[in-house]
This record gives structure tokens, sequence and C-alpha cells, in this order.
């Protein structure tokens, strides 16, 4: 097993700033939400010269943006306010100029958003996720969702999905509004035959293993903060 270090960009995904940025003043939408979330496409910055020079480091970086885009971390200011399917919310990562779309597509049987995130070096990011419910346990309400990403490169070469379970969970905090947080898992795989799983835990470490088609073995970890 090789332990990497990642050189990925120092940004600020947790605490109180984050969230009024997902979560503005002025109130947010549930599909202008994900959109928000989504808007950390910085972690893929690249990742074109990855997909073509180190394969099994771009899946690792993919599967690291997938699960920091299908959560928050922080205070939960509110609940972002629901509207009819079909609703569509575009807008650009202020960090990138990544365009974001995010379409709610229905609400039976469960909350299903499909997104679309063109990155500017040509690549893109698509995917869909359900809110399935919410689950109540000693840890706070969980909302699990399914949730599937994939990723392709700006000629379609390199291709690659992520697929699992990442659950928003609402935990109580003695004095201070609740915290909103994730933890899951995502099985990763790309068409050059890597194949990995990612964890999520609800300190915000991701854990990442890929093994290559060769049988070498990479291992990463990212903290979200």
């Amino acid at each position: 097993m090789i332990d990497l270090e990642l050189t990925l960009p120092a940004l600020a995904l947790a605490g109180t700033h984050r969230m009024n940025y997902e979560l503005p003043p002025g109130g947010i939408t549930l599909t202008g939400y994900v959109v928000r979330r989504l808007h950390k496409t910085r972690l893929l910055e690249g990742i074109e010269r990855l997909a073509q020079e180190q394969p099994a480091l771009g899946l690792i970086q993919f599967g690291i943006y997938a699960a920091s885009g299908a959560t928050s971390w922080g205070p939960a200011l509110y609940q972002p306010t629901f509207h009819r399917p079909g609703a569509v919310v575009s807008e650009a990562d202020p960090d990138t100029g990544a365009a974001v779309t995010a379409r709610y597509v229905t609400d039976q049987p469960h909350y299903t958003f499909h997104f679309d995130v063109r990155l500017p070096d040509g690549g893109a990011v698509q995917g869909e996720e359900s809110i399935t419910g919410t689950t109540v346990g000693w840890q706070g309400l969980g909302m699990p969702a399914p949730s599937h990403f994939t990723y392709r490169n700006i000629d379609e070469s390199y291709q690659a999905a992520a697929d699992g379970i990442i659950t928003s969970e609402l935990a109580p905090r003695l004095l201070q509004s609740w915290l909103v947080r994730g933890y899951g898992e995502l099985q990763l795989s790309d068409n050059i035959g890597n194949r990995g799983r990612l964890r999520l835990n609800r300190k915000g470490i991701i854990g990442v293993e890929v093994q290559g088609p060769t049988g070498k073995s990479y291992r990463a970890e990212y903290q979200i903060r």
C-alpha cells in the first residue's frame, strides 16, 4: 500500500463562514443549496493532468470532491425552502468559474436532484442524489442520500464513477445551533481498471483506498475543515 500526499488546495469547507455561503441570510431553495454545496470545484484543480498521467490519483481526487460536495459542515442556520419539481438553478462557482446546474427532478418516491458541473478545463461532473427520508439516532437526525457521481475529462478518454450513500446529519449541541455534518461511503471506479472505496466519517476525515489493474494499491486522506 502506497501512502500518498495529495496537494489539494487549502479550502475553508466547514464552519460558519462556509455555511453563510451555502445557506445565505436572504434564504435559498433546496435546489439552490445543492448547487452551492457543489461549489467546491477547486478540489478538482489539476485533475485533467492526473487523469492522463496518474489516473489512480485522479480517481482519488474525484472521490474527495464527490464526498465533499455531497454534504455540508457547520452550523445548521435554517432549512432551505422546497418548491415544485422541475425547478432548475444554475450558478457559477465563484472560486473557479465552473458552471454548476441542478434540477429538482421529482418528489416521488424521494426528493431527487440531477446535477451538472462544467469545469474550466473542459471536464465535467454529473450525477444525481435522492433524499430518502429522515432517520433518528442517538447522534442526531440523518438524511441518507443514495448518490451517483461521474467524471469525464475533456476528450472523454478518462471516465470515473462514485456510487454510494452519503448521510447528512443534524447533530444537537449544548446551547448552540444544531450542527450539520456528513458521513458515508462511496465505491470508486474508472475506465482504466482502478477500483476503490472512500469512507467519510463524522469528524470530516475522508479516507480513500484505490487498487490499480496491476495490483498496486494507493491510500490517501483528506480533512474537511
